[in-house]
């Protein structure tokens, strides 16, 4: 079973989210750039759209690649079901791959439990949906929590249900706008976060570049988590918060960079120090 307290370096899920919008030929070019890029998880979204889309939205108009339609069926159109998951899943594991999914309603997690994914993530939208963290957290699986527009309080009220009920879990800071102003970011929660809930901590960006997801791993996140695309000019809420395939590549070069840099907390004279220190001090 996947470890969340044995990540030795930094976990990386590329959020494929929606950004598939109903195709599978999409969501497998884009499983393919998870693995090219020596990424961890693929992170799909799984949701029962009658539950999960509030009343007052599904009749919204709105206009689609398929036409002008009401947001509910919108949601349907692109919500995949049983033979696209079960081709998720094979394909993943000829890789191998891991995947996983965000699940919003109970429907859901009752679906995404006849798989074998590595950990369940509650999405920041169903943070203060007690009953859902509670069954979630109940399966045995790690819990993996994000955090976006919620107060403190109601990151403590779920951080105790997790305490309660979880095996293990992470919580990741994120602000939920897409794309984020990086004026409201906030990176300085990662640290107060791993402070005050001594657990996993993480980053899920939203953000134009990579700049504020590096910083994210030097104040101590562990989990990142990245909206990816095949191209900011596909159709879609999320694809302009999304990094591409070549930025895919770049963030994790960066971040293996990240971490020698860092180093260790240990004081000591470098080797390439040592004839430095002989030639300009005698010692």
């Amino acid at each position: 079973m996947f470890d969340l307290n044995k990540i030795e370096s930094t976990y990386l899920i590329g959020e494929i989210g929606i950004n598939h919008n109903g195709d599978i030929q999409i969501a497998k070019k884009l499983i393919d750039a998870i693995y090219a890029c020596s990424w961890d998880c693929a992170k799909f979204q799984k949701r029962n759209p009658d539950i999960a889309v509030p009343e007052d939205q599904k009749a919204v108009m709105r206009d689609t690649p398929w036409g002008r339609m009401k947001y509910i069926d919108y949601k349907y159109k692109v919500e995949f079901n049983k033979k696209e998951y079960d081709y998720i899943d094979q394909y993943c594991k000829e890789k191998p791959l891991a995947w996983a999914a965000s699940v919003w309603d109970l429907d859901s997690l009752e679906f995404y439990m006849n798989y074998n994914p590595p950990f369940i993530k509650i999405p920041s939208a169903m943070l203060t949906n007690s009953e859902l963290i509670t069954e979630c957290s109940q399966t045995g699986l790690p819990m993996i929590l994000s955090t976006g527009m919620s107060t403190l309080i109601e990151v403590d009220n779920a951080v105790d249900i997790l305490k309660n009920h979880a095996s293990s879990f992470a919580i990741l800071h994120c602000n939920s706008s897409y794309p984020a102003n990086e004026s409201e970011l906030n990176l300085s929660i990662i640290p107060m976060y791993m402070e005050r809930y001594e657990c996993i901590v993480g980053y899920s960006g939203h953000e134009y570049g990579l700049e504020p997801t590096i910083i994210a791993v030097t104040l101590g996140a562990k989990i990142i988590e990245r909206h990816i695309t095949l191209d900011h000019g596909m159709w879609g809420t999320d694809q302009e918060a999304s990094i591409e395939i070549k930025a895919m590549d770049d963030l994790k070069k960066r971040i293996e960079k990240v971490k020698v840099v860092i180093g260790q907390p240990k004081k000591e004279i470098s080797p390439s120090e040592i004839p430095i220190r002989k030639k300009l001090s005698g010692k």
